[in-house]
């Protein structure tokens, strides 16, 4: 797939990969060997029809190959743009597993047949909601793609969103050279098409309660994501030039930090950056750094090369844009001038030792291993947690000890009935597409309960 490169992208914000023109796409259609018993369809959590698609495009047939990818995903312009294939559907392609082939690359093609999509007229659905009222809280991934499945089922849905936009995570936390927002934006227009509403500046347990929800609709689907960012806690941590990923991303992304003066959304201009963390999100925030001006940026990482969670393209377009790693190294302090502002990072060399609850070698530090990193600002991408505001007004719901909400895995049922959960609030951390599986689970759950009710 043809990209900008490097040393232009470096000094903006638009989309790095620019996509398949219908001619490429056609070539790697062809590419697929059409097995019978496909493997990637039951490694995409949505479980798409991935050869038929990919049939269609090679015969030139876009609207075929979109009908396909429409009838499992609510948000394919995206997916093709963010979900980790190479992990996924891609991983167990059986051309890659010859090791002279690379596998057939179905997340740029799925990209091509819903970019494709996105250019024609949005019809409007004629569904009779019909079967019920449903809630669905939060419109990131998860809810969005729960709301949509819904809406065809015949459910009349409302979404409420804190924020003043829709999208949740792929609005406020992926940034624009990654994800076009008006790409989130025509996706949602779809999805809107479909009958649901949206009504976003509601925050479920102040604006509204969970009591109101469940007095006013049949079932209710909790899918608010893991926002509220985690710090390390280590001396410094309230020094001036400290971030979180989620509030530096938020500044740029959602509040268009990026478009100074355009929008006057204050973001700290740095020199020295310094991120630490190692998955999609400390990618993100070091490349935005990048982009906003610093001249070093440096992701400091506990582990070495080999365990770095991110996505291997993300990874290897931060090296192209030329972002610096300390491997085994962890901060220990920050370091600030009298003004209270950050002047440096201190950090530790660490070594593997055994094998950790996730099955990786745990980093353990090297006594008297310590170095400084100068430092303008530091940006903490180690995880999020969950929200409270809406947790701790609804104490009938179940919590299990990491503070995210107690939800079965096959149905998405809570401890209170009519109450469904999925997503990051329900798993923690995780990925668009696992969100939009369990969107797509919910839907068909909620359908079943309230069916069974009446």
């Amino acid at each position: 797939m043809p990209e900008q490169a490097p040393e232009t992208r470096m000094h903006n914000f638009e989309e790095v990969a620019l996509g398949y023109d219908l001619e490429s796409g056609k070539l790697e259609a062809s590419r697929c060997l059409q097995c019978k018993n496909a493997p990637c369809i039951d490694a995409c959590p949505v479980m798409i029809d991935i050869p038929g698609f990919i049939k269609a495009i090679e015969d030139g047939d876009m609207p075929k190959a979109y009908e396909i990818i429409a009838r499992y995903s609510n948000l394919p312009a995206i997916c093709g743009r963010v979900c980790p294939q190479e992990k996924q559907c891609e991983m167990v392609c059986r051309l890659g597993r010859n090791k002279r082939f690379e596998p057939v690359a179905i997340g740029k093609l799925e990209r091509l047949v819903a970019d494709w999509a996105l250019e024609q007229p949005i019809e409007e659905k004629s569904t009779a909601f019909d079967k019920g009222k449903v809630a669905v809280i939060g419109s990131g991934p998860s809810g969005l793609t729960a709301a949509g499945d819904l809406a065809k089922l015949g459910y009349d849905v409302t979404v409420y969103e804190a924020l003043h936009a829709p999208g949740g995570v792929l609005t406020y936390g992926i940034p624009e050279f990654r994800l076009p927002k008006k790409v989130v934006r025509k996706e949602i227009a779809i999805i809107e098409a479909l009958g649901v509403k949206i009504e976003t500046n509601v925050v479920v347990g102040k604006t509204i309660t969970m009591d109101e929800i469940q007095q006013n609709f049949d079932a209710c689907y909790i899918a608010v994501g893991a926002g509220a960012p985690n710090f390390m806690g280590i001396p410094g941590t309230g020094l001036n030039g400290v971030y979180s990923s989620s509030e530096y991303l938020t500044r740029i992304n959602l509040m268009h930090g990026y478009e100074f003066p355009k929008y006057d959304t204050p973001v700290h201009q740095s020199k020295n950056v310094v991120v630490i963390g190692g998955g999609n999100v400390a990618m993100d925030a070091a490349r935005s750094a990048r982009r906003m001006g610093a001249d070093k940026v440096t992701i400091v990482y506990r582990r070495s090369e080999e365990e770095l969670p991110a996505r291997e393209e993300e990874y290897h377009h931060s090296l192209e844009e030329k972002i610096d790693y300390s491997w085994l190294s962890n901060p220990t302090e920050y370091l600030g001038n009298d003004k209270g502002e950050l002047v440096g990072v201190k950090c530790i060399k660490m070594a593997l030792g055994e094998p950790d609850d996730s099955g990786r070698r745990r980093p353990v530090p090297i006594p008297d291993s310590e170095f400084i990193i100068e430092a303008d600002m530091v940006i903490e991408a180690i995880g999020q947690g969950a929200n409270k505001v809406l947790l701790d007004t609804f104490p009938e719901l179940a919590i299990n000890k990491w503070g995210y909400i107690d939800a079965d895995e096959e149905s998405c049922a809570t401890s209170v009935p009519g109450i469904f959960a999925g997503g990051d609030i329900v798993t923690g951390a995780a990925t668009v597409i696992l969100a939009m599986g369990a969107g797509k689970l919910a839907a068909k759950e909620i359908d079943m309960y309230v069916t069974n009710k009446k």
